[in-house]
């Protein structure tokens, strides 16, 4: 009589999904690197960081903040929110004063720093108000002529002149060289954009990465055409040609286009594209868009909140990272698409409630309801805990077609306290996060200068926390779920042990 064998345990290892966030590849399809889920966890070139927190630089603006400026003048250094159509100076943290400038129609506004020889200068303008320029002491409407100056939006700056796109039109505006005023003369592309629409967004590609003869004009119309210009001066048929026109997805809000490196991105309904990817390619190969690891999520996001205001790209270089804002629900509810600038890993943030970013003295911000918060900043939103969620590829673990049984598993960490953690796993490509909320207190990290010496506790180096997990799941795949709940505690997630317990065929 044959004897049952019991079955035998055995441990695996899988590293922290570096490879970050897939949502484009199907769930058997996935590298063991990759990720289903990967909400507040950036995955860093060797392990998966919880990302940091906000806290609040500036309070007591009315409204939501839907502008920051920072102004550069020389050694001068501004900062300035714009909320319920005023205009604030944030430049020092804390309760804001009396607003600076008042009466604006919105709080929606493109901006420029520009130095001439008469100084240097922010320029502001929306399509509505009169556009303003400040000088480092006062605030002014330029005497702009040749146009309606209330029709100009979304300075930039191009071949040392200000470039304005005239609301709801297919004409950009443009100032002499090095000028906050004067006549201005229009760039009409009517005849180029065969679809039709207005102009959405603006901007400077420059191809060679420095302000040489390779930087080019370029503008995005509502209907998803862009057109090419290439020159210094739009008023000569010499120095001032088209270079050509190309079709791509519509973009996505009036922030569209952003200045990255030496080449420009657009966010699109394509993804977020490089201009040189997109003008060789145009739409035949959507693997150009850098998004395209995670396009299915970016489709969804742009069918569902596309018309939302908040869509913007920001570039933080001294953390490598590239933020999407995509307001899911205006001014209430949004989250960041994030990708590793050094692997072009993705993660996604959950947790700042961000209408706009700016980088101020090379520090990220974003406006909120009512206040303007320096991001990346301490290991704690507003002292309220940050919440990472992992749910890692789907694994059949060299066993396809055979039966486990998951019994335990052991995240490895680094930390500097003691996070809430919560081991689990989902099989055959079950989805559901069935575990309660995580819940933590800060801790009670001693800080320089404000704790009492020989009382305070001072936060040490990262140490490796590794415990074991009962977990339970039958299945063929499995995929292990890293959770987290931290207050003023740093976390690293390294690697994950699963014991399973293997079975036979059926």
């Amino acid at each position: 009589m044959a004897v049952a064998k019991r079955a035998v345990s055995q441990p695996v290892s899988l590293p922290s999904p570096t490879g970050g966030w897939n949502a484009r590849d199907g769930l058997t399809a996935m590298g063991p690197l990759d990720a289903v889920t990967l909400t507040n966890w950036f995955p860093a070139t060797t392990e998966c960081q919880l990302r940091f927190g906000y806290t609040k630089w500036a309070t007591g603006l009315p409204a939501q903040v839907e502008t920051l400026m920072a102004y550069s003048g020389g050694s001068t250094d501004e900062f300035f929110a714009i909320s319920d159509g005023e205009v604030y100076d944030i430049t020092t943290s804390g309760g804001v004063g009396a607003a600076v400038v008042t009466g604006l129609t919105n709080s929606r506004w493109g901006y420029l720093n520009l130095a001439t020889p008469g100084g240097n200068f922010l320029s502001m303008a929306n399509g509505v108000d009169a556009p303003y320029v400040y000088n480092g002491s006062t605030w002014t409407n330029p005497a702009i002529t040749g146009v309606t100056a209330t029709t100009l939006e979304n300075p930039i700056l191009y071949a040392q002149r200000q470039f304005f796109i005239q609301k709801d039109t297919l004409k950009t505006w443009y100032l002499p060289v090095q000028s906050i005023a004067g006549a201005a003369n229009a760039v009409d592309v009517a005849a180029f954009a065969t679809k039709g629409g207005y102009i959405v967004a603006h901007g400077t590609w420059t191809i060679d990465a420095g302000q040489g003869v390779d930087d080019h004009y370029v503008v995005m119309t509502s209907k998803g055409q862009v057109i090419v210009f290439q020159g210094t001066d739009p008023s000569s048929v010499t120095s001032w040609q088209m270079v050509g026109v190309w079709d791509i997805g519509a973009p996505v809000g009036a922030r569209s286009l952003y200045k990255y490196a030496g080449d420009m991105l657009l966010v699109c309904e394509d993804g977020v594209i490089p201009m040189s990817a997109a003008l060789q390619s145009s739409r035949v190969n959507p693997k150009v868009a850098i998004t395209d690891k995670i396009q299915f999520a970016i489709s969804e996001a742009i069918t569902d909140y596309g018309n939302n205001f908040g869509w913007q790209l920001i570039y933080v270089p001294t953390i490598n990272q590239l933020w999407l804002n995509v307001p899911v629900d205006e001014g209430n509810s949004q989250q960041q698409y994030v990708m590793n600038t050094i692997s072009g890993s993705w993660c996604n943030f959950t947790g700042w409630n961000a209408n706009c970013f700016e980088l101020f003295q090379d520090q990220p911000y974003f406006g909120g309801d009512g206040y303007v918060a320096k991001a990346w900043d301490t290991n704690a939103d507003d002292d309220t805990n940050i919440n990472g969620y992992g749910l890692q590829a789907f694994n059949n673990f060299n066993g396809a077609g055979t039966l486990k049984r998951f019994t335990m598993s052991r995240p490895i960490l680094r930390t500097d306290g003691a996070p809430s953690i919560y081991a689990g796993i989902d099989v055959d490509f079950n989805l559901n996060d069935l575990s309660a909320p995580l819940t933590t207190s800060p801790l009670g990290i001693a800080y320089w200068d404000a704790a009492t010496w020989d009382t305070g506790v001072w936060g040490g180096a990262l140490q490796v926390i590794q415990n074991w997990q009962g977990i339970h799941g039958v299945g063929y795949y499995g995929a292990p779920i890293v959770k987290v709940a931290a207050n003023r505690t740093q976390v690293r997630w390294v690697s994950t042990d699963i014991v399973i317990e293997g079975g036979a065929i059926l």
